[in-house]
């Protein structure tokens, strides 16, 4: 079986969904903005530096949302598609997705950013395979803000597409994977990879990806 797995932010998606969806309900008068607005750079320049603490991320993240409950934050959600991801979404991206889907691959987006946020995202590319940050349920069925498992972010990534793997009675050496990422906090993945490709990748996972002979794609400009 052939795998093509992509991250999704910076990669398929010329901008971090988790930290436009912060500024989105920012603007929306959810949070206050300038504080939410330093942590919430705050939190993307860890993740950039490789840095980041996950939870006390997706604590942060979701919990404006969490305090609207879930129909007010499904409708807000729906307007970000709207007017934030949808005309984001570039003929380029979707070309190399389509490209996959039509040789057969299995296409699976492998994200670091929550299922809140990116299950809708992901169906707007048309892709039905989503591997993200798992999210606690409380019995009512919202979120609480506490992380389901193993979050699939830097080497939990690794760990994700293996259960990915396991549900399906496949091992690694039954897939042939061809992975799309912007970023080094996905350097675990793209050295599992047979095929890594740095995609619009960031200075660091250029220079490494020229330095081992791996492929370099820039689909975009942001």
């Amino acid at each position: 079986m052939k795998l093509a797995l992509f991250d999704l932010d910076h990669t398929l998606l010329p901008l971090d969904s988790d930290h436009s969806w912060g500024v989105f309900t920012t603007e929306m008068g959810w949070t206050d903005p300038v504080v939410f607005g330093q942590r919430n750079d705050e939190f993307y320049a860890h993740y950039q530096a490789g840095t980041l603490n996950i939870h006390d991320y997706v604590r942060f993240a979701t919990r404006a949302a969490r305090e609207r409950g879930a129909v007010e934050a499904a409708k807000a959600h729906a307007r970000y598609m709207d007017e934030v991801i949808r005309p984001r979404i570039t003929p380029e991206a979707l070309a190399l997705l389509r490209l996959h889907q039509h040789a057969g691959d299995a296409v699976i987006i492998v994200t670091a950013t929550n299922e809140f946020v990116t299950r809708p995202i992901a169906q707007a590319f048309g892709v039905n395979e989503l591997i993200a940050v798992d999210l606690e349920r409380d019995a009512s069925g919202w979120i609480t803000g506490e992380i389901r498992g193993t979050p699939s972010f830097r080497e939990g990534k690794v760990t994700r597409v293996a259960d990915w793997l396991a549900q399906k009675e496949l091992d690694w050496g039954d897939v042939e994977i061809t992975f799309y990422s912007d970023s080094m906090n996905d350097l675990p993945l793209l050295e599992k990879a047979h095929y890594p490709v740095a995609t619009n990748p960031d200075a660091r996972l250029r220079q490494l990806a020229t330095e081992r002979g791996w492929r370099i794609l820039d689909i975009f400009q942001e």
